[in-house]
């Protein structure tokens, strides 16, 4: 305690890249990110990482996902909760297989050309390559997980808890498979699930097309006919009825009779549906069941033959007529109009626009397709999962998500799991080719269990990638073995991810959880927005908006992205950024050094000592106070996940209230205090930095720890010692005996008259190094009566060189300008230091200019007809400005008074 201090000298310039990289592998080789006990009655805090895809880089959508778990994750490893983050990857199916495919399309090769093996060999070569660049960025980000239980959702723990879902579910009947209608993407050649189409607003056409009515031998009539309106001509080579409303006058006398369906010859029957609305369009629809899900289920209804027109690939098959095969979607179209003019029977085309559904990886138009898949009966799940929520199981934030998860429940449909791909799970299924019976099994079948044959094969189809992450909370964890970390960290405590994904993969983990492990696998959902660019527009490759956060690493530093990431996101909002949002962060950061950077380079022959709360003077009283309530918000903040709120708050004391206030009040210990004083007010102000280090530390992780690594080990007031590593330090706690609003008060009364001679001499425009003479009048037992004893003070922070207190506002000196603050006045002494005659030119042109903005705002509130037509914002807005004109007109009329 008392071994004289040394200066400790940081680098002039705050240079991230020279600690950034060493500060996460010291980390790492010190094992900071495993999850500790550091108390028995501790409790446990565990996320399981969002898996980012095996497919290329992250996105700056992955950098705020990441960003905001780990702000998290810091915060409580710091509060003394046992915590732990698991790190993983996503297999990807259709993304991942894409990549290769389009590898191979470039050599002028297929998958078919290489076989299963050699594709699925080439593909575990990409997955391994873009996983080791995830694994780099996720570092560079400075994700503090813990990389030895990091898990794939391939890996074979997992692929084993995949199989084995996949049987119990078909064991309960909760897995069947059939010839059903579903999204079909073209390109990919697999099937979808209805979460996985983004519906797109899309320019197209409404097409009116006439169908006869036949006669009694089903030749066309000469006379009758149907209008139909449809957005999908190419279809009615699928048609298998028309349906008009069993209410609707104008067909009830056609129900029953028949139709030629034009271009192809066949007769299809008119029928009455309730699905028909009478009063859209022409009030009959064609019923195509094999391509549009609503047809699909008419079609049930009325027990209609389904026809499927389409090939995979989105070409027309052999169901349609011999011109239009192989023809795509788009050339059919053009061709059945052009075929169906030339008949006679194309009325006309309006221009629409229509939301059209595209796959979510490839973007290429979806089409509804009939085929055999495998499904999962959902709504037995999904009970389950809505019952939980409504106990109160699962809390969302924001709140407003919780109505999206319990619609979604309510009205969810069965999920088509099956994907026509190689890459993923291989569907746990064989089929004996000697009986033609199948077995589901988790081991791999080598003998049919009904006949003994050994002539088996396996379904070829993988599982949906999203049956795997389903189970991501507790499979990562060992399940379904009863692993040691299952038993301890399982349930997790929260998911924190994209609200874009609720559907996909929030919703079905509480399913998967509920029905496999008999709990909810988190209890806090955090769901934050997208990060967009300024116009609000999603990032994109294709409009070349995207923002790459290793390159903002590389500019401004790892800390700069979390802070800026962290301040900006607020609950239920998106966020908007370009590159220059990161300065914020920057600026913050370099602060946070440069303060450190003096405060540490002035040490030399300072001693750190005890210091007694009855030593602390009415400065540091209110930098403790004003710390303990920071302290307070902040923690209710990350509890509450406001990142935004905890971002601000630790910004307005740092950089507000401790560096431009606290920090410089001390200067005057150093100045005129003794010896003991200076070793007093240095060992608070270590003290309080170190304290403030912790408090910041979840959000700028690097820089506090490259500073606080500096700070003399015996700091605190007290005998207390800081901690080795600040990343497993303690998180401050508010203090009781640190609330002083009193001396707060009274600090504060100070900051207001200090803050109002600034502004008063700013629009004066005296130069900020002229050091003025003032005069203040006190009002009797007003908070401002503290400047009595802290005259040194203000005179350091105001620059000031001489202060007169006056017993009466009316006895304020001669050539004074005053400005009114609560309980005193102040005015700065124009004196022979001040250019009267320049401030009275000044204070008169300001004047007119505001008479002449009074004027013009004057007129436009007269004006009938701007306040009869221009919103009511706009109103009180232009209303507000004509009353600050007219207190800026008083004030300086005031002020030219005062020179007078």
């Amino acid at each position: 305690m008392d071994d004289m201090l040394h200066a400790v000298e940081l680098e002039k310039a705050y240079n991230p890249k020279d600690f950034e990289d060493r500060i996460y592998e010291d980390w790492e080789r010190r094992g900071c990110f495993k999850p500790v006990k550091k108390r028995a009655e501790a409790d446990t805090y565990v996320v399981a990482i969002p898996p980012p895809n095996v497919t290329g880089v992250l996105h700056m959508g992955h950098g705020l996902n990441n960003v905001l778990q780990d702000v998290m994750v810091r915060y409580h490893r710091m509060k003394g909760d046992e915590t732990l983050w698991i790190p993983g990857t996503d297999h990807a199916g259709i993304a991942t297989q894409n990549i290769v495919e389009r590898q191979l399309k470039a050599e002028g090769k297929s998958r078919r050309d290489l076989g299963r093996e050699a594709f699925l060999e080439k593909t575990w070569q990409v997955k391994e390559k873009h996983h080791a660049i995830i694994t780099k960025q996720l570092r560079k980000l400075g994700a503090s997980v813990d990389w030895e239980r990091e898990r794939f959702t391939m890996d074979e723990g997992l692929s084993h808890a995949v199989r084995r879902v996949f049987v119990s579910l078909y064991e309960r009947g909760l897995i069947y498979r059939g010839n059903y209608l579903v999204n079909w993407c073209p390109s990919c050649g697999t099937a979808l699930a209805d979460d996985e189409v983004d519906h797109e607003e899309t320019k197209g056409g409404m097409y009116h097309i006439l169908y006869p009515l036949a006669d009694e031998v089903g030749n066309p009539s000469s006379s009758e006919y149907i209008e139909i309106a449809t957005t999908r001509p190419e279809t009615l080579l699928g048609d298998t009825a028309v349906a008009v409303h069993p209410e609707d006058p104008r067909y009830t006398h056609l129900v029953g009779k028949k139709l030629v369906l034009p271009l192809t010859g066949r007769c299809i029957p008119i029928i009455a549906d309730s699905y028909v609305d009478k009063e859209f369009g022409t009030g009959a629809v064609k019923i195509t069941p094999a391509h549009d899900p609503n047809d699909w289920e008419v079609g049930k209804r009325h027990q209609l033959e389904v026809i499927n027109i389409l090939n995979p690939d989105g070409t027309l098959n052999a169901s349609v007529p011999e011109k239009y095969r192989g023809m795509t979607t788009k050339a059919a179209r053009e061709a059945v109009i052009a075929d169906l003019e030339a008949l006679g029977l194309f009325k006309q085309k309006e221009a629409i626009k229509h939301a059209v559904g595209h796959c979510y990886r490839c973007h290429t138009v979806v089409e509804p397709y009939l085929s055999e898949q495998w499904f999962v009966k959902m709504q037995p799940l999904a009970d389950k999962a809505l019952a939980a929520w409504k106990k109160g199981e699962l809390v969302f934030y924001p709140q407003k998500w919780e109505n999206t998860y319990s619609h979604w429940m309510e009205n969810i449909r069965d999920w088509c799991i099956s994907r026509q791909l190689w890459w993923g799970h291989r569907i746990p299924v064989w089929y004996c080719q000697d009986c033609g019976k199948m077995a589901v099994s988790v081991a791999e079948v080598t003998e049919c269990p009904h006949c003994k044959s050994a002539h088996l094969k396996q379904d070829n189809d993988v599982l949906d990638t999203w049956f795997s992450s389903w189970l991501w909370p507790f499979s990562t964890l060992g399940w379904p073995e009863k692993t040691e970390d299952l038993q301890h960290y399982y349930p997790t405590s929260a998911v924190i991810t994209g609200h874009d994904i609720i559907f996909f993969w929030v919703s079905r983990m509480i399913m998967a959880a509920l029905e496999f492990t008999g709990t909810v696998p988190f209890r806090d959902i955090y769901l934050h927005g997208l990060v967009r660019d300024k116009q609000g527009r999603k990032m994109s490759k294709s409009l070349g908006n995207g923002i790459d956060p290793l390159g903002v690493i590389d500019e401004y530093g790892a800390d700069a992205l979390k802070f800026t990431l962290a301040f900006m996101c607020t609950q239920g909002q998106d966020i908007l950024i370009d590159n220059e949002s990161f300065k914020l962060g920057s600026r913050f950061a370099n602060k946070i050094w440069n303060a450190s950077r003096y405060i540490l380079g002035n040490l030399e022959g300072r001693k750190i000592v005890s210091v007694a709360a009855s030593e602390l003077t009415e400065l540091d009283r209110w930098i403790y106070h004003t710390l303990n309530e920071t302290v307070k918000s902040v923690r209710a903040a990350f509890e509450g996940y406001r990142y935004n709120e905890a971002a601000q708050n630790v910004y307005e004391f740092f950089w507000n209230n401790f560096c431009d206030w606290y920090v410089e009040g001390t200067k005057l210990s150093y100045k005129n205090g003794d010896e003991a004083e200076k070793n007093r007010i240095t060992s608070v102000l270590l003290a309080v930095l170190e304290e403030s280090l912790r408090l910041l530390h979840p959000l700028l992780p690097f820089v506090t720890e490259e500073i606080y690594r500096k700070i003399p080990e015996s700091c605190a007031a007290g005998a207390s010692r800081r901690a080795e590593v600040l990343t497993t330090a303690d998180y401050p706690v508010y203090c009781t005996d640190r609330i002083a609003p009193e001396a707060a008060g009274r600090f504060n009364a100070l900051q207001e008259i200090v803050r109002l001679i600034r502004a008063l001499r700013a629009e004066c425009g005296i130069d900020p190094q002229l050091k003025l003479r003032i005069a203040l009048y006190i009002e009797p037992n007003a908070p401002a009566a503290a400047a009595h004893e802290n005259i040194d003070l203000i005179k350091l922070l105001a620059g000031i060189a001489e202060i007169t207190f006056i017993d009466t506002p009316s006895g304020k000196p001669a050539n004074a300008i005053g400005t009114i603050g609560i309980g005193f006045e102040a005015f700065i002494i124009t004196g022979a230091e001040v250019d009267r005659s320049q401030l009275t030119a000044r204070f008169t042109k300001e004047l007119e200019k505001e008479r002449q903005n009074l004027s013009r705002l004057t007129t436009k509130l007269a004006n009938t007809n701007f306040t009869a037509h221009a919103p009511a914002e706009v109103i009180a807005a232009e209303q507000e400005k004509l009353h600050e004109a007219e207190r800026r007109i008083e004030k300086f009329t005031l002020y030219l008074e005062d020179l007078i």
